[in-house]
């Protein structure tokens, strides 16, 4: 069974071989949609024989549909260039797919923070649908928070892949920057309307969703560390649309 590994990108020297090494004895293309990379991105993908497409980024849905498109293969493998599939997982896709009823799979992301494993704080354990035919499945959403969705039979596997999106904290705010414009701008495009309460009470219960109700405290420091930026992530990303509607009324 042929697989088609999609994947969009910007600026991911940093975790391209990896990911791409973990599956380059799993699929059959690697299909890679650039967002106007100015590191060693491009360069790194081609020596493992990607397909690259460069497009300008205007959302996450649609970037990623546009990748989806280019696959050649009824079965697609979705990944982001910071997350890399385990051998235990690729054995059992390899297997499943030879003789199966169902049209997706959901796979277990585990999520790690600073280099450690998150196990409480609400990343523990995420389940994703990341496997999945092409003439079945799109992506639906806005500028962030795209969702793949089926049409057709979901199954789930028990092995996981493993998700590295901050290693540091350089690398955190790095995007930090980038999400909490786009969740603004997804806001004011919804017509939500800034209050000073937002500021005043909602960080605060950002960090003990995090810290306290989800457990965070068993992850340590590293679980105290996302806690507190995950309350600062909601406060910058409320004031970024104080500023969207005051440059409106200019």
């Amino acid at each position: 069974m042929k697989i088609s590994l999609v994947m969009i990108t910007k600026n991911e020297e940093r975790n391209i071989k990896k990911s791409l090494l973990s599956v380059i004895d799993l699929v059959d293309e690697m299909i890679i949609v650039d967002s106007g990379s100015d590191d060693k991105t491009i360069e790194i993908a081609k020596q493992f024989g990607a397909v690259i497409k460069e497009r300008v980024f205007d959302s996450f849905t649609n970037q990623k549909n546009y990748a989806l498109s280019l696959a050649a293969n009824e079965w697609v493998l979705h990944l982001d260039a910071d997350e890399f599939v385990s051998s235990d997982l690729k054995e059992e896709i390899k297997q499943t797919l030879e003789n199966t009823g169902y049209d997706a799979f959901y796979l277990t992301r585990n999520n790690f923070f600073l280099g450690r494993r998150m196990k409480y704080a609400g990343l523990a354990g995420e389940k994703r649908l990341r496997l999945a035919k092409k003439s079945l499945s799109k992506y639906t959403g806005g500028l962030i928070h795209e969702e793949l969705v089926v049409n057709g039979k979901t199954g789930y596997m028990k092995n996981a892949f493993e998700h590295h999106p901050y290693p540091t904290l350089d690398n955190f705010f790095t995007k930090f920057d980038q999400y909490t414009t786009l969740g603004a701008m997804k806001m004011y495009e919804r017509n939500k309307k800034f209050h000073i309460v937002h500021v005043a009470f909602r960080p605060i219960l950002e960090f003990f969703k995090r810290y306290v109700f989800r457990l965070g405290f068993l992850d340590g420091l590293e679980g105290f560390v996302w806690a507190v930026l995950g309350t600062f992530y909601v406060f910058v990303k409320y004031i970024k649309l104080w500023q969207l509607e005051k440059n409106k009324n200019i």
